[in-house]
């Protein structure tokens, strides 16, 4: 192998990491142009805050529903990876839990746009709905799991359960400012607490 094939073997990951870091970014402006302006919002406001050309948004995501999907799942997956650094990290795991639950919220208050243009198709979005329950019923599990052997809440709460109260009550949240889901939802998590 020559020098500069070795450069080539460093180089390719180094783009592919790169590339890979570009597209994230992608994904993160157009969540934050679909949350301030909707699903419709131009892909050139995508471009401008991104501060890409249109080509490469379309060179990614050759059409608008191929975006939107994209956008979900990196939504999903940031939300099941913060999970297990905030139990890391947490000061209690019950602290963990209240903090993820509060990124479930933003998540689920902001994307309801998302889901009404994926539930159009109705065969997509049940992959992606079956999607979003593998990816984070788990990580809710590992929390209230951690929580429970630490004493701090009850231990017989269903993660399935939780989330789906949790949803229940971001329903309407985007659309009405007097309706505070997050201080319901914080409400909710208080009282998971044991009984002492």
């Amino acid at each position: 192998m020559s020098d500069s094939d070795e450069g080539a073997g460093r180089a390719a990951p180094s783009r592919r990491k790169d590339a890979r870091r570009n597209k994230e970014n992608l994904l993160d402006a157009a969540a934050a142009v679909f949350v301030a302006s909707g699903v419709d919002a131009p892909v050139r406001d995508i471009a401008a805050r991104a501060g890409v050309g249109l080509g490469t948004i379309y060179r990614h995501f050759p059409t608008r529903a191929d975006l939107i999907i994209a956008v979900y799942r990196h939504q999903v997956d940031a939300c099941a990876e913060a999970g297990p650094a905030l139990l890391a990290a947490g000061a209690t795991p019950h602290a963990a839990l209240g903090e993820w639950i509060g990124l479930f919220v933003d998540f689920l208050v902001t994307k309801h746009g998302l889901a009404a243009v994926l539930h159009s198709d109705e065969a997509g979005f049940d992959a992606l709905h079956t999607y979003f329950l593998d990816r984070l019923v788990p990580v809710c599990t590992q929390l209230l799991e951690a929580a429970a052997a630490a004493g701090e809440i009850r231990s017989d709460i269903d993660a399935y359960a939780l989330m789906r109260g949790v949803g229940n009550l971001c329903i309407g949240a985007e659309s009405d400012p007097r309706y505070d889901a997050r201080r319901l939802v914080g409400l909710l998590v208080a009282g998971l607490r044991s009984p002492r």
